[in-house]
């Protein structure tokens, strides 16, 4: 039998060739843990991913909260004694919608400079802005999470990843402000950190060669894999 995480990198593998198939217009944003520096400063979370499929082309210009297919990222880690959800440790993992991601109160938001070269993806140091030249904010409101993450890169090299707020929440007892469950801090090349591996369009092949029937037949086991509908905090 397939270990657990075995089949829960099936799941996201096949979610994503799902969702990717739907539109040929589409480029990924891509981070994980292992690209930073991290510090711990409340908590000890240091393992994470991010994956968000935007539906458009990869071109300069404002990307506030644009169009996504989906968003999907994991992160992980050990909780200090005190923080509002009691936990000892957490593992959220979420993979939504782009119209249930922005529905739930998360948001997007960064800028592509007019210089920037493209033709080998996009890189920190091209995205313009004043202080936080990327914001990913998975903010949730009545889910019931503390958990989602607040994602902040900046112009110097320097970044951070803590819980979301969830304010204001209509069950004070699972309500969470910034930071109060975990935060990390983060240091990173700008001209290195590749956010977008490739570009996306309709001259690089974004748009899927599977056919209907073998997409219908990849949604089937998504939905019917034992654990598919399971979600943590």
């Amino acid at each position: 039998m397939p270990t657990a995480s075995a089949l829960n990198y099936l799941r996201r593998a096949l979610t994503s060739l799902v969702l990717i198939s739907s539109s040929g217009l589409a480029f990924d944003l891509e981070l994980a843990s292992g690209d930073f520096q991290r510090t711990p400063i409340c908590s000890d979370v240091t393992d994470f991913d991010f994956r968000i499929h935007v539906d458009a082309d990869l071109a300069p210009g404002v990307y506030n909260n644009p169009p996504l297919i989906a968003a999907s990222y994991r992160v992980s880690g050990t909780l200090a004694p005190g923080t509002p959800s009691g936990f000892p440790a957490f593992a959220l993992e979420r993979m939504i919608d782009g119209a249930q991601f922005y529905a739930q109160g998360s948001s997007l938001s960064f800028e592509i400079s007019p210089t920037a070269a493209l033709s080998d993806g996009l890189q920190v140091a091209e995205l313009v802005g004043a202080g936080v030249l990327l914001m990913f904010n998975g903010r949730e409101i009545d889910t019931g999470r503390f958990h989602p993450a607040l994602l902040e890169l900046r112009a110097d090299g320097i970044g951070r990843i803590q819980n979301s707020n969830n304010m204001p929440s209509l069950n004070p007892l699972q309500a969470v402000d910034f930071g109060e469950e975990y935060i990390t801090d983060l240091n990173f090349d700008p001209g290195n950190l590749t956010l977008v591996k490739k570009p996306g369009g309709r001259g690089d092949g974004g748009s899927s060669s599977l056919s209907p029937v073998a997409l219908l037949w990849l949604a089937g086991i998504l939905l019917l894999w034992p654990g598919s509908r399971r979600s943590q905090r």
